[in-house]
């Protein structure tokens, strides 16, 4: 199995740049954290910029083995560091941007079942636990194993999220479930760890609180240096510029009338009874059932799309990372002379700027097409649009 994890990141000029020079923003750290992380802005009272990852499949297209890569590398690390306690370890990762990745930690550790979070109750399955996220979009977390038992165990916890920046998600996190289910370790995992030394601090001060380890993992470290007024001075050039552009503000609007691409419905012929994501949870039993089912789906699909595409894309929706992911990660490997890449849509707002330094390109506007607990509202899909694709799977 490949699990590179060379990300096709241009070298030529950082997708950051746009904030940086126009707020002051600065990425201080590891070397790669410019490789891995691009910068944008967002209409967000507690915090206007936006850490824009070139590597987790949401924002920005990119390689599905790269994505993939990523996350199996972090769960090889985490298994070694827990040696023989990895036998008995759960996976957790966090709704919405990071549940394919916490998937993907959890294939690395190679044996451990997966949960995500979701903000979707589901009727006739218990609640198991929740949580609050205080600086994003949209903040509540539920747990909603189908099997109660899943989180009961005491052994390791491995919480997964795409970045950390205060660390008071794994904090209400850890709070919350530790008074559920108390167990002597945890692990964090992220693809980048932007706390502060203060912050940092306090996740050593709550682990000795709780008495009980917690190590932290990540792909790379750093901080990001903000200048004084840099929320509002944010929130003003996003007004300003949406003046400037109006259509950078749209909201969804009705399906056009002219007519449309050509598309097309594929039966995968998906396993019965196999779970699409860690929602509800995902055995090693689910695990080895997939794996022997993707090449056969696989070939469905590329069977589906035109022998003449040259670049094509897989797009997940929101929560609905992991099975997309694996899709393109397969149809990746078989599909001769063409590129694939992958990316989510999201429930996130985000300002868009067709400038090379900015990491965020275009964005596509549409209504929720389900009817998730908080109510209806606008969904996301960023830099698709004008990307030049053949095929969008």
């Amino acid at each position: 199995m490949n699990n590179a994890v060379n990300s096709k990141v241009p070298d030529t000029i950082w997708s950051g740049t746009w904030v940086a020079e126009r707020l002051g923003v600065a990425l201080v750290g590891d070397e790669s954290l410019t490789d891995l992380l691009g910068l944008a802005l967002r209409r967000n009272p507690k915090r206007a910029h936006l850490l824009v990852s070139n590597v987790l499949g949401k924002h920005v297209p990119q390689s599905p083995t790269v994505v993939y890569g990523h996350g199996f590398a972090l769960g090889r690390r985490v298994r070694d560091l827990l040696g023989e306690e990895a036998a008995t370890a759960v996976v957790l990762g966090y709704a919405e941007t990071a549940t394919g990745l916490g998937h993907s930690v959890a294939d690395g550790l190679g044996t451990a079942p997966y949960l995500h979070s979701t903000r979707r109750p589901v009727a006739g399955v218990a609640q198991a636990g929740g949580f609050e996220e205080s600086h994003s979009h949209a903040t509540s977390h539920l747990l909603l194993p189908e099997d109660a038992g899943l989180l009961a165990g005491d052994g390791p916890l491995v919480l997964v999220d795409d970045e950390f920046s205060t660390g008071n998600t794994v904090l209400n996190t850890i709070r919350d479930l530790h008074e559920r289910y108390p167990r002597g370790r945890y692990v964090v995992v992220a693809l980048v760890d932007m706390r502060s030394e203060a912050d940092a601090g306090r996740l050593d001060e709550f682990a000795r609180e709780i008495d009980a380890r917690v190590d932290l993992v990540a792909a790379a470290s750093g901080n990001v240096r903000l200048p004084e007024g840099v929320l509002e001075k944010g929130q003003e050039l996003v007004a300003q510029f949406e003046i400037a552009h109006p259509g950078a503000r749209r909201t969804a609007r009705p399906a056009p009338t002219q007519p449309h691409p050509t598309h097309h419905r594929v039966d995968l012929h998906w396993p019965p009874a196999l779970p699409d994501g860690g929602r509800h949870g995902f055995t090693p039993s689910h695990r080895a059932r997939l794996e022997s089912a993707l090449p056969e789906m696989t070939a469905r699909l590329a069977e589906a799309i035109p022998a003449d595409a040259r670049r094509i894309h897989i797009l997940g929706f929101e929560e609905l990372m992991y099975a997309p992911l694996r899709l393109a990660r397969e149809l990746e490997q078989v599909a001769q002379g063409a590129e694939v890449t992958y990316s989510t849509t999201t429930r996130s707002p985000v300002l868009a700027v067709d400038d090379p330094g900015y990491a965020i390109r275009s964005r596509i506007v549409f209504p929720a097409h389900d009817t998730p607990a908080d109510g209806p509202g606008d969904r996301y899909a960023y830099n698709i649009a004008g990307a030049g694709f053949d095929v969008v799977v």
